[in-house]
C-alpha cells in the first residue's frame, strides 16, 4: 500500500548539522565519521521528510527495513560474513544515534533486528542457523522480533511461562509474548521458553508455522510509526534444529539486551540533540517583546543546560563504546547510560517543548513525538527503576529485586 505522506511532506526540510560542543568528534576515527554522515544523509532523506504523518496516522512504512538494509543499519556490529557491517561498537552507537535522531521508533526497528535477533543467533546460534538467517537479516529481506517480555513478567523474565515440551522429532511451543517490536511483520521471532526442567531456551519461529500467530497492538500514544504486537504460541511445532545450541539460562536473552541497551543509550541522545536543535534554531527565529526569544536568561538557561547534559552524555556514550570494544563493559556500566541518557533526553524534550510554546505541541516541529517516544524508551529493555537497582546491586552487592 502506498502511503500518501510518501507524495505530501516531502518538502519538510531537515536542517541538522550535529551538536558536538566538547570536539567529540577529534575523538572519532574515519571510519566513524562517514558511517555517521552516512546514516545521517540517510535519515534526512527517507525519514525526516514524512516521520510526522507517520507518526500521526500510526503508519509503519515497511519499506523502510529493506532501506535499512541497504545502508547497512541492520547488525552493523555482526562480521561481514554473515552479511553485517563488522564496525565496532562506537559505529554501531552513532548509526542508532542518527536514526534515533530521525525517531524512536525507526530506531527500535533497527535496534531489535541488529541486537535482539541478529546478535543471539551470531552468538548462540549453529553454523547453519547463521547461514540461514543473518545476510537475509542483515540485507532487509527478512524483519526479525526478540520475544521475552510475557503480559504478567516484565522486569521478572525469569518467572515466564511460555514453554516447549520434547515430542521427540520436534518442540511443541505454547506462551505468549507482549510489547514485541516489530512482531506484526516479522519473518522470524527469536522466542525464549522453558523446558521440561525449567531452562530458559533460546527458539528461531518462523511465519507461517501452525498456531503462531502476531496480533498488533493499536491505540498507542509513543512510538507511533514502529509496529508493536504480542507473539502468540498454541501447539506450535518448531523443529529441533531452530533451537539456539550454544547458550541456555536468563544469561543468553540478558546479554542480548545489554547491546540493546548500549545501542538505546547513543540512541537517546540523537532524540535529545534534535530537540535541542529545533529549541535553539526556533528562540532564534520567535520574536516577542521586539526581540528573539534567544535573547531572554531564562531561555539562555535552558538552552545551556540542555547543551551541557548532551555533552556529557556524549561523553558517556564514547567511553562506554571504547569498553565494548575492549570487552570491559559490563552490564551495570551499559544500565548507567541507558538510564542516565534517556531520563536526559526526556528532560530536553520537556524543556524544548517549554521554549516552542503552543507550536511545540504541534506536529510542525519534532519536540511532542519525540516526548511520547521517550516515554517507552525509558521504560524498555530495563524501566528507569530497574536499571536503578542493577547499579545499586553493583554498588552494595546486595538485590533489592530478589
Amino acid at each position: 500500500m502506498e502511503h500518501t505522506s510518501t507524495k505530501q511532506k516531502a518538502s519538510k526540510q531537515d536542517l541538522f548539522e550535529g551538536v558536538d560542543f566538547y570536539l567529540i568528534d577529534d575523538l572519532l576515527n574515519e571510519e566513524h565519521k562517514l558511517v555517521r554522515s552516512s546514516i545521517r544523509d540517510f535519515v534526512k532523506k527517507e525519514i525526516s521528510p514524512y516521520i510526522e504523518e507517520w507518526a500521526q496516522d500510526a503508519y509503519f512504512p515497511y519499506d523502510i527495513v529493506k532501506k535499512f538494509g541497504d545502508v547497512g543499519a541492520f547488525g552493523p556490529q555482526i562480521p561481514e560474513e554473515y552479511g553485517g557491517g563488522g564496525m565496532d561498537y562506537i559505529s554501531y552507537g552513532l548509526i542508532m544515534q542518527e536514526i534515533e535522531r530521525g525517531d524512536s521508533g525507526m530506531r527500535s526497528t533497527a535496534s531489535v533486528q541488529g541486537s535482539l535477533v541478529m546478535y543471539p543467533i551470531y552468538k548462540f546460534g549453529s553454523e547453519e542457523q547463521k547461514k540461514k538467517f543473518l545476510p537475509k537479516l542483515a540485507s532487509g529481506e527478512m524483519l526479525g522480533c526478540f520475544g521475552l517480555t510475557e503480559p504478567d513478567h516484565g522486569s521478572n523474565p525469569s518467572g515466564m511461562k511460555t514453554n516447549f515440551k520434547d515430542m521427540g522429532d520436534h518442540y511443541l511451543l505454547n506462551g505468549a509474548k507482549m510489547w514485541i517490536s516489530n512482531s506484526p511483520k516479522a519473518d522470524i521471532a527469536v522466542v525464549w521458553a522453558k523446558n521440561e526442567e525449567g531452562r530458559i531456551h533460546g527458539l528461531i519461529v518462523e511465519r507461517g508455522m501452525e498456531g503462531f500467530s502476531t496480533p498488533e497492538t493499536h491505540n498507542k500514544w509513543s512510538l507511533r510509526a514502529s509496529c508493536t504486537g504480542e507473539l502468540v504460541f498454541d501447539n506450535v511445532k518448531v523443529p529441533k534444529e531452530n533451537l539456539l545450541p550454544n547458550k541456555s539460562g536468563l544469561g543468553a536473552p540478558l546479554m542480548c539486551l545489554d547491546s540493546a541497551r548500549y545501542g538505546i543509550a547513543w540512541g537517546a541522545v540523537g532524540a535529545a540533540m534534535d530537540c535541542y536543535d529545533s529549541a535553539r534554531r526556533y528562540a532564534m527565529e520567535r520574536i516577542q517583546f521586539d526581540k528573539p526569544i534567544a535573547s531572554f536568561q531564562l531561555i539562555q538557561k535552558k538552552l545551556a543546560e540542555m547543551l551541557s547534559e548532551i555533552t556529557k552524555a556524549q561523553l558517556l556514550n564514547w567511553k562506554l563504546g571504547m569498553m565494548m570494544n575492549e570487552g570491559k563493559a559490563t552490564t551495570a556500566h551499559i544500565s548507567l547510560a541507558k538510564r542516565n541518557n534517556v531520563a536526559m533526553a526526556l528532560d530536553i524534550a520537556r524543556e524544548a517543548r517549554q521554549i516552542h510554546g503552543g507550536m511545540g505541541i504541534t506536529g510542525e516541529y519534532p519536540i511532542m513525538r519525540h516526548m511520547m517516544n521517550l516515554e517507552s524508551v525509558v521504560t524498555y529493555e530495563g524501566t528507569h527503576d530497574i536499571h536503578l537497582l542493577i547499579l545499586g546491586h553493583e554498588i552494595t552487592g546486595i538485590a533489592a529485586f530478589k
